[in-house]
């Protein structure tokens, strides 16, 4: 069967919570949401404590440039080691390394609001801190998206993706909302404090899980070649190779996340409150479009759709950056969320569908080192780019870029648009000894034949 050729067998009823009847995914979920609350909360709190620190856009931007880098330098290995160890252990040490820098940022802001450190070298050291706890996230995050396939049947998986996103969106609904009010009511430390025993919370979690071993022949000792072989994979396969690049260049240009803290108090004249809002309101619009993609059949036309998203995420990325009203730029905001959601759907689920089990952690890696650099790249472009030219320039082009880049994308990558339902790729099979890349072939053939 050509991994994307429609499955001759009639589809069996849509059960719309069917990963929730794991166990096993109970767990996994329940700690990833609480988790990403607590990291959520402190991203609020280290953005504003940041520009009342220094009133500095440019700041801004250092933030997302510090948390890049982890991610350039280590995504990489820490696919390599996902694919060799224990999958489990190595996301449990990495919230543990996380919890403990995350306390460690909280310590720092208490001394320095206290004036036992200057404001300028209190900065430079959360810059620092925050390396560190990127680079522990980094470790476990190409191990962690790996695990899921492990813990769920192949049928329900797509589901559990969707679900992933759902309750990823809605704890970071909730995880900037709480942490606006926290920083509102109490202080930046008391978010950083709780990201530390959220962490914790989420390793016991998923240590709870039961994970099959995996074949002793898909841990093997590896060399450099295999290290790279997830860029390899990558490179190869133009389907995933085209959905990463438009998601990556997307965020790149249309990211306004890092300057929230500008708009919500310069440009839009609110506080710590409306700032928590703000952050929160792409969350909602991607938890309320991952709940509805849960409760709808596939998409049809999943790449088409997926290309249409992404355009309408530039648009309203425009629209945000010329708004002087706050219920006008929440919304776009909302919007923002709900197309992005559809991108991540269908592109995580291609990207864990097509990758053979082998290969999992280091081809996440590779899309971590895509999708997550460009997240925190966006940031420092987002930071110069309103220093040289204001906040409103850097937003609105940013958006225009998006929408150019959706076009470009088409055109260079036609395999995308050849993505009808997300149901009917099928995995290519795991290589008995080490030609990884067998089945590529078939995949690249499907794509065309999908184009003509």
């Amino acid at each position: 069967m050509s991994p994307l050729a429609p499955n001759d067998v009639p589809p069996l009823k849509h059960d719309p919570y069917a990963a929730f009847r794991s166990r096993n995914y109970r767990y996994f979920v329940g700690g990833f949401s609480l988790g990403t609350i607590g990291m959520q909360m402190q991203t609020v709190a280290v953005g504003w404590e940041i520009y009342s620190w220094t009133h500095s856009k440019l700041a801004l931007g250092w933030i997302g440039l510090a948390m890049a880098l982890p991610t350039i330098v280590l995504a990489l290995p820490a696919g390599h080691w996902a694919d060799r160890f224990d999958r489990k252990k190595i996301t449990c040490i990495s919230l543990l390394l996380t919890s403990l820098c995350a306390l460690m940022i909280g310590v720092l802001s208490v001394l320095t609001n206290r004036g036992q450190f200057s404001v300028h070298t209190a900065q430079w050291v959360m810059y620092g801190l925050l390396v560190l706890e990127g680079s522990a996230a980094c470790i476990g995050r190409p191990a962690r998206a790996a695990l899921l396939p492990q813990i769920v049947k192949p049928s329900v998986f797509p589901n559990a993706v969707t679900w992933n996103s759902s309750v990823f969106e809605l704890s970071s609904m909730l995880g900037p909302a709480i942490g606006g009010l926290i920083v509102y009511r109490f202080s930046p430390a008391t978010a950083y404090f709780s990201n530390a025993v959220l962490a914790l919370v989420y390793g016991a979690f998923l240590l709870m899980l039961r994970v099959e071993r995996r074949p002793q022949a898909l841990r093997r000792a590896a060399g450099l070649k295999d290290l790279l072989a997830g860029i390899e994979f990558m490179f190869a396969t133009k389907l995933l190779l085209g959905v990463v690049t438009l998601d990556m260049f997307a965020v790149l240009l249309g990211g306004a996340t890092f300057l929230l803290p500008v708009f919500a108090k310069d440009i839009l004249g609110g506080t710590e409150l409306e700032y928590g809002f703000l952050r929160a309101a792409p969350s909602i619009g991607a938890f309320t479009m991952a709940f509805v993609i849960a409760h709808l059949p596939p998409f049809k036309r999943a790449g088409r759709v997926m290309l249409l998203a992404v355009a309408g995420f530039g648009l309203v990325t425009i629209v945000f950056g010329l708004s002087r009203s706050f219920p006008l730029s929440f919304a776009m905001l909302v919007l923002t969320g709900a197309f992005d959601n559809v991108s991540v759907v269908v592109r995580h689920t291609l990207i864990q569908v097509l990758t053979p089990d082998s290969m999992r952690g280091r081809v996440s890696a590779v899309n971590q080192v895509f999708i997550g650099s460009s997240n925190e790249l966006g940031g420092l472009e987002s930071g110069v780019t309103a220093e040289w030219w204001g906040p409103v320039a850097s937003v609105v082009f940013g958006g225009i870029g998006t929408v150019l880049v959706v076009i470009g994308c088409a055109a260079i990558f036609p395999p995308i648009r050849a993505v009808g339902r997300l149901t009917d790729v099928q995995p290519p099979d795991d290589p008995p000894a080490s030609p990884e890349l067998n089945n590529l072939k078939l995949i690249e053939e499907a794509a065309r034949e999908g184009t003509d």
